[in-house]
C-alpha cells in the first residue's frame, strides 16, 4: 500500500501537469477562483491518498488478528455475551473515529483549495488506491488455494 502511494504520488503529479493548463481558473456559484496552478489539483488528490492511506491502515489494525483490538475482543469472549457485545460495540465505535476524523480534515482543506471540485479530486486521490487493494483481496484467496493443491500434489498417493 505504501509502495502503490509513493508511485501514484509522482502519476498524480503527470497527470495533474499534463491535464491543466499552466494558469487556469474555476468559476463555481458566487464565486470564482483565478490564477490557480496544476498546483492545486495535485495538492487535493494527495491529501485524499493519504488520507486513503490512513484509513486502510487504520481498518487493518482494527479488524486484523495480528493487533490488539481483536484480539481483546476474542479474550473478552471468554468473559461471558455480555462483555463480548460491550467490548464489541466499544470497538465499532472506535473503528469509524479516524476515518470520520480523516475525511473531514481532506474535505477542509481540499475546499479551501478548490473548493467543492477540490473535494471532488480529493475523493478521487482516496480511491486511487483501491485498485490495488481489490487485487490483493481477490489473488489473496486465490493463491492460498493454489499452494495448497500444490501441497496436496506432492503428498501424492
Amino acid at each position: 500500500m505504501i509502495i502503490s502511494t509513493v508511485v501514484l504520488v509522482g502519476v498524480l503529479f503527470l497527470a495533474a501537469f499534463i491535464s491543466y493548463p499552466s494558469g487556469f481558473e474555476l468559476r463555481l456559484t458566487g464565486y470564482k477562483i483565478e490564477g490557480l496552478t496544476p498546483f492545486y489539483p495535485w495538492i487535493c488528490s494527495i491529501i485524499g491518498l493519504v488520507a486513503g492511506m490512513i484509513i486502510a491502515a487504520f481498518t487493518e489494525y482494527v479488524t486484523s488478528h495480528s493487533y490488539g483490538p481483536v484480539r481483546e475482543l476474542a479474550d473478552s469472549c471468554k468473559a461471558g455475551p455480555a462483555s463480548n457485545v460491550t467490548i464489541g460495540l466499544a470497538l465499532g465505535y472506535m473503528s469509524t473515529l479516524v476515518p470520520v476524523i480523516c475525511i473531514a480534515i481532506t474535505a477542509f482543506l481540499s475546499t479551501k483549495l478548490l473548493g467543492f471540485y477540490g473535494v471532488a479530486i480529493a475523493a478521487l486521490g482516496m480511491l486511487a488506491n483501491l485498485p490495488l487493494s481489490l487485487a490483493i483481496d481477490g489473488y489473496g484467496p486465490i493463491s492460498d488455494n493454489a499452494g495448497g493443491i500444490a501441497e496436496m500434489a506432492e503428498m501424492g498417493p
